[in-house]
């Protein structure tokens, strides 16, 4: 099995332009989402995602910068762009990441990898408990080839895990339960407008240069509501 980690980034936001290069303590938001990765135990090949659109040379010049692989494909068929990612790289079983999401539970990645590999699922993700951005998904690359093959509507072109869950009888798919310290289901830890960011920035900051677990994002948030 050759696990793969692929995570799609574009400058062309419409809410927050230019955000997975922006600066978030003296490092870009992409830096940050590579920099949890660190932390994962088990071996996986890692890649920054982009378009072939002009904009995104930017993302590429930073992957090359800092040693990190970047693939370019179709800007708006991300189901293609991942597919043809993935295909290229011959992985196995693909996480997917976004690089708007700083604060990814690397703890809850494990164990949904684990379950994934454990119970032959053929997607499986960790949303609807974790606070949002924080969890993850993955899926077979047999998976992502019947999505790709199949999926034909706008919408599943345009997100990666949308003919999953439109098609649920096509697939055997799972849910990570999570910790009840974890569930904050209604927190944005994601980073999509300028309040997200300026959330990003002070949770970075208060969490001392240390990677911020979710328990303790969740108390922080919490106490400065």
């Amino acid at each position: 099995m050759t696990l793969g980690i692929i995570i799609q980034a574009r400058m062309g936001s419409t809410r927050l332009p230019g955000k997975v290069l922006r600066d978030i303590s003296g490092k870009p938001l992409l830096g940050h989402v590579l920099g949890r990765l660190q932390m994962l135990t088990r071996p996986a090949r890692i890649v920054v995602a982009t378009s072939s659109a002009g904009e995104n040379d930017m993302i590429e010049a930073w992957c090359l910068e800092h040693g990190v692989s970047c693939f370019r494909g179709d800007e708006a068929d991300v189901l293609d762009r991942y597919f043809q990612c993935a295909k290229s790289l011959g992985m196995s079983d693909i996480v997917r990441l976004t690089a708007d999401n700083p604060f990814t539970d690397i703890e809850e990645l494990e164990r949904l990898i684990d379950l994934h590999q454990r119970q032959g699922f053929d997607y499986t993700h960790a949303f609807g408990q974790l606070p949002i951005g924080v969890g993850a998904e993955i899926f077979t690359f047999e998976a992502l080839s019947r999505s790709h093959r199949e999926g034909k509507l706008p919408h599943h072109r345009e997100h990666v895990n949308e003919y999953f869950t439109d098609r649920p009888e096509l697939f055997k798919i799972g849910q990570l339960d999570v910790p009840p310290a974890k569930i904050s289901p209604e927190l944005r830890l994601t980073v999509d407008t300028e309040e997200d960011w300026r959330r990003a920035c002070a949770l970075t900051a208060r969490g001392g240069g240390n990677w911020l677990g979710t328990e303790e994002a969740i108390r922080l948030c919490s106490s400065s509501a």
